[in-house]
């Protein structure tokens, strides 16, 4: 008795989590977060600022920001798999606060000393470069935190915990994520309607150098507070040095033998070429992600990328030139995030009454019948009413959006393998940031804000194909939507 006592107080010590441990990890994933949605915020303003009337600079970041991500996205999630959690920390936190500094340093530079007269000249020019360049590198370290912290280190933190601790956990990450989503804007758009951009781009700057050492801390101090984590990241070791490498993964799943035969049709060089151009674009990476179950769910979530109905650079750009002010577009975006927390409190009330699967469902349509309102803004004559109608419908359809996240980040979650996790995680960020590069380069091809409706209603259309193949999937796996005979039973 004594003994079975003995281990009913280990397991349930094993169970419990370190609220304090917790607490600063979420403390840790604000300041993070909060840098990075300065930056998403401002740099729209930024843009069209050196160059109005054009939504030009704004679209070119947004490809090169777009195109790095998927491009790379896959490579970052296998290098997280490879390398110790304590050297991605050091990496991800001293390159995202580098390359924010360079870019704020940069932006400020572009802001005080060239005017729109000044695009032609060699400083310019490099400037912008530095600005580009630097934004991406600092939204592909912010990818690997992301990867890091909401891919892994909950589920690892939470194995063999109740399913409701995991719930819980993605939502409060994603509720803080929205928190800095709704004042970080609020912020920046006040400083910039009422100081300065420029002030905006050097506060920017110096967050990003003077927080990184207390987020180094605290990351730090959840990881040794949690030796599961050290010891997950052993054991995946060994699995991946057993099965060879992951090469050896994919060919068990594609089941092809490749043996022999790239020796007969091809030459040395070639091969080598080959083989470099396969790691570098980690064309392996992608064969594991559609080789999942929850493909098609993935796959909805990144159509829904392919969309300028957010309160991202295009449309922020786009209510700037209607003349709509930074700080009320700031507001606008803060009700939205605010939309969006309401989603991470209502989705567990949700996902304990009905499924996973059909919480994603029923999240998808909400979104849609909300994008409504803003399809219906194009043919209103006045162009501040269009701007309130579209802004008030992106806004309320983000209560469907951001449940509809949660829900396939479970489902991938629950149903990808511990060591396939942050390989897909990088995969379908990086299929995202596919689609938002389709978005971006739409808006060089339309690049005068005048033709906006045109993106919104080909933003509607993808909406509803994501909405209609999630449908797909959730009939191909329940082999049914409604059920006919409850709602038959309750009409008789």
């Amino acid at each position: 008795m004594e003994e079975k006592q003995l281990l009913l107080g280990e397991s349930s010590q094993q169970s419990s989590i370190d609220p304090s441990l917790l607490r600063r990890m979420y403390v840790g994933h604000f300041l993070s977060r909060w840098g990075a949605r300065m930056w998403e915020f401002s740099v729209a303003l930024y843009m069209i600022n050196i160059w109005p009337d054009s939504l030009l600079f704004t679209a070119i970041y947004g490809v090169v920001e777009a195109a790095s991500t998927t491009l790379l996205g896959p490579a970052v999630g296998t290098w997280i798999e490879k390398i110790a959690y304590k050297q991605v920390l050091r990496m991800w936190l001293l390159i995202r606060s580098l390359s924010f500094l360079s870019a704020g340093v940069a932006v400020t530079v572009l802001l005080v000393y060239f005017g729109p007269a000044s695009h032609k000249s060699v400083p310019f020019v490099a400037l912008l470069v530095i600005t580009n360049i630097s934004g991406a590198i600092s939204v592909l370290s912010t990818l690997a935190g992301t990867i890091l912290i909401e891919r892994d280190w909950v589920v690892v933190i939470s194995n063999g915990k109740p399913p409701e601790v995991l719930v819980r956990m993605n939502s409060i990450i994603r509720r803080i994520d929205l928190i800095c989503k709704l004042f970080a804007p609020v912020l920046t758009g006040f400083i910039i309607s009422f100081v300065s951009l420029v002030a905006s781009a050097v506060i920017l700057a110096l967050w990003n150098v003077l927080s990184v050492w207390l987020e180094y801390w605290l990351w730090i101090t959840v990881y040794n507070g949690f030796p599961a984590l050290s010891e997950n990241k052993k054991s995946r070791k060994i699995e991946v040095f057993s099965n060879d490498s992951l090469g050896a993964r994919i060919v068990e799943l594609s089941n092809t033998s490749r043996e022999g035969t790239l020796e007969q049709e091809r030459t040395n060089w070639k091969k080598k070429i080959t083989e470099r151009l396969s790691k570098l674009l980690s064309f392996d990476a992608w064969i594991v992600y559609f080789n999942q179950d929850v493909v098609l769910p993935g796959v909805a979530l990144a159509l829904l990328y392919f969309n300028v109905l957010s309160f991202g650079n295009l449309m922020t750009a786009t209510l700037e030139w209607k003349g709509i002010p930074a700080y009320v577009i700031g507001i606008t975006r803060g009700i939205s995030a605010i939309i969006g927390i309401m989603a991470t409190v209502v989705y567990p009330i949700v996902h304990s009454r009905i499924s996973t699967l059909r919480t994603g469902l029923w999240s998808i349509w909400t979104q849609w019948c909300f994008l409504l309102a803003c399809l219906a803004s194009i043919w209103i004559n006045n162009s501040i009413t269009s701007a309130w109608m579209l802004m008030g419908g992106v806004a309320a359809s983000r209560l469907g959006l951001w449940m509809f996240d949660l829900g396939v980040m479970q489902l991938m979650q629950d149903q990808v393998s511990e060591a396939d996790r942050c390989i897909v995680g990088g995969v379908q960020i990086s299929l995202q940031s596919m689609l938002d590069l389709l978005t971006c380069i739409i808006g060089i091809v339309v690049s005068d804000p005048r033709d906006f409706g045109q993106l919104v209603i080909l933003s509607f259309i993808i909406v509803s194909s994501a909405a209609i193949l999630y449908t797909f999937n959730c009939y191909r796996v329940r082999k049914h939507l409604l059920h006919l005979d409850k709602i038959l039973a309750k009409i008789n």
